[in-house]
This record gives structure tokens, C-alpha cells and sequence, in this order.
């Protein structure tokens, strides 16, 4: 066997260093091996725990198996409550140790910026291979100047409803309301008859801020002026929009939903006590799953009696309030190279195309590219999330930047007290006045 000198091994093995960074993933995956810096590295991915969970099941017993075999890298991917997830990344960051990547909901990433690695590199890349990155990430996830994580996927909060009852009370599908005011109307001869209206005020990530914030905007109430940084929330708007909830609530809803968290509305929808409620469409899919265990009050199966509409228009138009996810790369990470290499592969089409499949809907894709997907011709009663990515065109901080202040602003929860507030008695033209003050604290 001929000698190799030390000048010869370093000339060969710079070479393969730089043709890996030129060829990103692809050229790692055509070698068939995984790249010198990762051979037994362990990546610790933390995670919410997926509203479907043959989702969480398919990335722990194939994707991570896949992953240690195509770029030897041991995945450690755990799951825990959405709502502890801050939790977590305070107790990493102060410690200087944790997960290696962590799944951040809605703005975050603005709210640790400090904390997180530039991955404008990986992003950019898969954005260009895929038909580019929906508008939304670009408001939660970029400070201007690079990327604070990875786009994962959108989850959408569209009203999830039930057919029969909404056609008793004179709403058949093609006549769903569209507006509060006919919305009001229906949930008023709902409630009446034993079926209201579920919603929560509560603090929770998802189903909460995804109906309170949409509904401010719809009667024109902001959070920022149009100067970009002057909060304005103490509006007439928003105490028309505060004084409409208040009544809405006590004519329409299941009045206990002050304390209900994001799976509480999709235990109340499957047990059949209310008959609309703003979610994502896992209540849906998991009627879908047990059709046998949810029924109707007829006795037939509940998958069969649910359609889904955006929410209603208001004086100042129709809005969504997703939930984007981004996957934020820690700066204490000692594996970031590794890291961006795995933020790659489970981007890649075949990887993240077979996790896409598996949630049947339930997620937008991150980049334009997964509106195209076939998944979205199987079940016509999940059309109406397709075009999330689309229509997502604002977020908390309008209409100023969704930037540091708002992020600390949806995870305080000032515009959902605000509404709480008043439900509980505070005098709207109060409950407003003291969610101003609290944007205030915060912008100042």
C-alpha cells in the first residue's frame, strides 16, 4: 500500500472539506457518506408534541433512524407540551446548555435573537429550491438582516364547524356566515339550543392569540401606529371590538372557555358540546382516526358532519392568525455544523415530503413549493388550509414590525387579557386602557 505523506493527506482531505461546502447536502448524500465532523454526533431536537401524533411517531422511528444512516448523526428528538417550550429555552440559555435546535412557535425567534445562530445560509438554499419562503417567515423569523431559524411548517386556526347543526339553525354550509354580525346571529340560535360556540381567552400558545388577534383587526384596532413604533391599541376601534366581544361571548359561547387550553375546545368539539370553535384541523383528523368514537347525536360519524371556513369579516376586513414554526439553532450549541447540515436533510423534499404526508393537512408547508403537494387532493374538507401560506399577511405588532416587542407582547398575552378582561367585568374602555399601558411598557 503506497505511503501517504501528511502534505498529501491534508491536500485530499481539504479538498473533500471544500467540495462538501460547495455541494451542501447534496454532494454528502451522492458520496454515501456522512461528513468527517459528524461521524457519532448526537443532536438533541426539542419539540412540541404534535396535534397529530403518527407525525411525531414517524420522526422518531423513521426520519431519526434515516438520519443517523445518511449522515451519521445520532437524533434525539423529544416532545414536550407546547406552552413549556419557553420554559425550556430560558432554563438553556441562562444555563449555557440544552437541545441543539429547538422548535420555535409563532415570533419567537424575534424574541431570541441573541440566542440563536445566523442560518441565512440553510435557509436561503432551501428557499431556492423550493419556490421560496412564504411572506410569513419573513416577518416572524428575519430581523432585516439574516434568518434566526429554519421555516419549519404553518399551522393554521380556521373555524372548525358542525354541518348539521349550523343547517338546523339556518346556516347550511353554503350559507355559513360571513360576517360577526351573522356569525352572532347563528351562535345566538346555537347556544339556545344547546350547542354555543367554543373559544378560549386563556393563556395558550395557539387556539387563543389565532381568534383574539384576527378579531381586533377586524374592527380595526392595531397594536402600532403606522409610524412604526407609537403603540395605538387605545383606539375607539378597539374598544368597539372589546364591547362586541363582551356580548358575544355571553349570547354565543361556552362560558368556561376562559380557562380552556389549546386541546380543552377539541375535546368539547368531540364530545359534542359545542358546535364551532377556531382550530387547526386536528379535530378533524383525529375524528377521521376513531370514526367509531366520535359520533353524532344521530349516531353516525362526526368526520362525516364537519366543514371548515375561515374566520367571519368584521368592519375592517377578514384576517388569520397562524402559528408559523421555525427551528431556531442555538448559539451554546457545541454541534452547529452538524446541526445545519441536519436542518438541511430534513428540509430536503424526500424527508420533509414524507413528515408533510403524514400530518394529511393539518400544516401549511413552509416554502411555496408544498401548496403544489398531492396531499392536498385527497380530503376536499381540508382545502380551506391550503392556502394559508397566502393568506397570512400580518402579524402581532401591526402595523408595526412583528419584531422583539411584539414577540414579548403575544408571550405576555396583553391582547388576549385585554378581551379576558372585559369578559370578566372590566369596563372595556379600562381593559383597554391597561393593555395600552402594558404595549408601552414594553415598546418604551
Amino acid at each position: 500500500m503506497p505511503r501517504v505523506t501528511r502534505r498529501r493527506f491534508l491536500q485530499v482531505s481539504g479538498a473533500g472539506a471544500a467540495a462538501a461546502q460547495t455541494a451542501g447536502i447534496a454532494g454528502i448524500l451522492a458520496t454515501g457518506r456522512a461528513p468527517a465532523y459528524a461521524q457519532q454526533t448526537t443532536l438533541h431536537w426539542l419539540r412540541w408534541n404534535d396535534f397529530v401524533p403518527a407525525s411525531d411517531q414517524l420522526l422518531k422511528t423513521k426520519i431519526a433512524p434515516q438520519c443517523e444512516k445518511d449522515l451519521g448523526i445520532k437524533l434525539n428528538v423529544e416532545g414536550i407540551n407546547a406552552n413549556d417550550i419557553q420554559a425550556r429555552i430560558t432554563s438553556s440559555v441562562q444555563s449555557g446548555t440544552g437541545p441543539d435546535i429547538i422548535l420555535g412557535l409563532s415570533n419567537w425567534p424575534q424574541l431570541y435573537a441573541d440566542s440563536v445562530v445566523d442560518v441565512s445560509d440553510v435557509t436561503e438554499e432551501i428557499g431556492k429550491a423550493q419556490g421560496g419562503h412564504w411572506d410569513l417567515f419573513k416577518i416572524v423569523a428575519h430581523d432585516g438582516k439574516k434568518w434566526l431559524g429554519v421555516p419549519w411548517t404553518i399551522v393554521a386556526g380556521l373555524l372548525t364547524n358542525r354541518r348539521s347543526w349550523f343547517a338546523e339553525a339556518g346556516y347550511p354550509e353554503d350559507k355559513f356566515p360571513q360576517t360577526w354580525d351573522d356569525y352572532r346571529a347563528a351562535g345566538k340560535k346555537l347556544k339556545a339550543a344547546g350547542h354555543p360556540l367554543g373559544q378560549t381567552a386563556g393563556h395558550t400558545f395557539g387556539d387563543a392569540p389565532s381568534f383574539w388577534y384576527p378579531f381586533l383587526w377586524s374592527f380595526g384596532g392595531r397594536e402600532i401606529a403606522d409610524d412604526k413604533k407609537t403603540v395605538a391599541l387605545d383606539s375607539k376601534e378597539t374598544v368597539e371590538s372589546v364591547k362586541y366581544a363582551v356580548a358575544f361571548w355571553k349570547e354565543c359561547c361556552d362560558e368556561g372557555g376562559l380557562s380552556w387550553d389549546d386541546s380543552s375546545n377539541n375535546r368539547a368539539f368531540l364530545a359534542g358540546t359545542i358546535s364551532s370553535t377556531n382550530n387547526g384541523a386536528s379535530i378533524y383528523i383525529e375524528s377521521k382516526r376513531k370514526p367509531d368514537s366520535y359520533q353524532t347525536d344521530k349516531g353516525k360519524p362526526m368526520k362525516d358532519d364537519i366543514f371548515h371556513t375561515r374566520l367571519p369579516k368584521g368592519p375592517a376586513g377578514q384576517f388569520i392568525y397562524p402559528t408559523p414554526m421555525t427551528d431556531m439553532l442555538m448559539t451554546y450549541s457545541k454541534n452547529q455544523k452538524a446541526a445545519k447540515d441536519f436542518l438541511r436533510w430534513v428540509s430536503s423534499k424526500p424527508v420533509f415530503g414524507e413528515w408533510f404526508t403524514s400530518q394529511q393537512g393539518f400544516c401549511t408547508g413552509p416554502t411555496k413549493d408544498w401548496e403544489k403537494d398531492p396531499v392536498w387532493d385527497a380530503d376536499p374538507v381540508m382545502l380551506p388550509f391550503k392556502s394559508v401560506g397566502e393568506i397570512s399577511t400580518r402579524y402581532a405588532g401591526h402595523a408595526g414590525p412583528s419584531g422583539r416587542g411584539a414577540a414579548e407582547g403575544v408571550t405576555k398575552y396583553i391582547i388576549v387579557d385585554m378581551y379576558a378582561k372585559a369578559i370578566q367585568g372590566m369596563a372595556p374602555e379600562e381593559a383597554v386602557k391597561w393593555a395600552h399601558g402594558e404595549l408601552a411598557k414594553i415598546y418604551a
